[in-house]
């Protein structure tokens, strides 16, 4: 990403609060003074830097918290969920967002949101929040968040650098935007017609549960007896699987009873599904190709091995067809922050069982586009990561 290695001589150890501001500025009354636009944490999409969404203030708003063009939005309800962007228009925004500007000139205004998405910032927020249910992290607590300042110069160079990266990130969500579409379209198309219903499909197709057209499996329950043993396993979570793609690059370990290999080792063409995710991404699902081996699973994921009438591709794709539908989200289990599959609700799905030679029709007729998204999904995971990690500010 850089033409030439960082040093870091230069570079002072600060604090968070040394030289970026809380901006408390309040507008008792938003439509009066001319403001439209209201932003929520909702509008914010994790790991996009730009709002792209909003609601208008003219359809009413309790938000008082104003922010303007250049200034960082920062999620401090519910950290984890990493939402960080930068404004370019003026709007009020709600309560659960902080909105921070740099304090002084020792801070460019350009690499403040870059900071603000790493993991050792995002690490901190977690860290210092408090409660159970919404855990929310405090001004005091970000403040006091450490990290080492480049000299302006250098921050000039990463900026540039972070700006072409972000760049590439946002030409590659477009081009993998528009090729989903187009699988979406193909997957609507063909499954679409049976509508899952008896009578209505195909005539030679037949529709059976989950469970008597595959095996399913719910992954270890992490505990601290399994964090050391004679049997420590790579395992996947869902921080690693991904639309039609899974991540090998962060993988952890753990103790895996070798009496209990059976039900958690995986084999290639398992299909591993997001038991546990947000409502838009419960289901979210990919096929496992035995890249490492040995590799097991954790209970936020749902293993499906198919049968002998199912081919791992073609459930892949029926798959794929529930999370874009949205059928996954209306049977899923809701809790405050998270919707879950849960293995008994995912045995009753019926899954449509056509022909061998259909279905194989089928994943022919969306290879071209799955193998771009698998590609362009890749590159996007290796591009996110560089703004991420790509500049550590917290090492000494």
């Amino acid at each position: 990403m850089f033409e030439r290695p960082i040093s870091k001589s230069g570079w002072t150890r600060v604090a968070f609060g040394d030289v970026v501001r809380l901006s408390k500025t309040r507008v008792a009354d938003p439509e009066a003074a001319g403001i439209e636009r209201v932003v929520g944490l909702e509008h914010i999409e994790p790991g996009d830097l730009r709002i792209r969404r909003w609601g208008d203030v003219a359809d009413g708003t309790t938000f008082t918290t104003l922010f303007k063009p250049g200034q960082v939005l920062f999620g401090k309800r519910r950290a984890y969920q990493r939402k960080v962007a930068v404004a370019d228009f003026e709007g009020v925004c709600s309560g659960d967002i902080y909105v921070l500007e740099p304090a002084n000139d020792r801070l460019m205004p350009e690499l403040l949101p870059f900071l603000c998405q790493t993991d050792a910032f995002f690490d901190h927020a977690v860290g210092t929040s408090a409660g159970s249910l919404s855990p929310r992290t405090n001004w005091t607590s970000l403040a006091s968040f450490e990290f080492l300042l480049p000299p302006i110069q250098e921050q000039a160079r990463l900026v540039e650098a972070l700006a072409a990266h972000r760049a590439l990130v946002e030409s590659l969500e477009e081009a993998s935007g528009s090729a989903l579409s187009l699988k979406k379209s193909i997957l609507r198309e063909f499954f679409q017609p049976s509508s899952l219903e008896l009578g209505t499909m195909p005539s030679h197709w037949r529709i059976a549960p989950a469970e008597a057209v595959g095996d399913i499996q719910l992954g270890q329950q992490r505990h601290p007896k399994f964090e050391t043993g004679s049997n420590v396993r790579p395992y996947l979570r869902v921080a690693n699987v991904f639309d039609d793609f899974i991540n090998f690059d962060d993988l952890n370990e753990m103790h895996f009873p070798e009496g209990e290999l059976k039900k958690f080792e995986l084999a290639s063409g398992d299909i591993l599904l997001n038991e546990g995710q947000s409502l838009e991404l419960v289901g979210r699902s990919s096929i496992y190709r035995g890249e490492v081996v040995g590799c097991c699973f954790q209970k936020t994921l749902l293993r499906f091995r198919c049968g002998d009438d199912l081919i791992p591709e073609f459930a892949q794709c029926f798959f794929q067809h529930m999370l874009y539908s949205g059928k996954f989200a209306k049977i899923a289990v809701q809790t405050t922050s998270v919707a879950h599959l849960t293995a008994v609700r995912f045995k009753k799905v019926p899954i449509p069982v056509p022909p061998l030679e259909e279905q194989r029709r089928l994943v022919s007729a969306q290879s071209d586009v799955a193998d771009a998204l698998y590609q362009i999904s890749k590159r996007l995971v290796a591009a996110r990561s560089i703004l991420k990690n790509g500049v550590h500010f917290h090492d000494i």
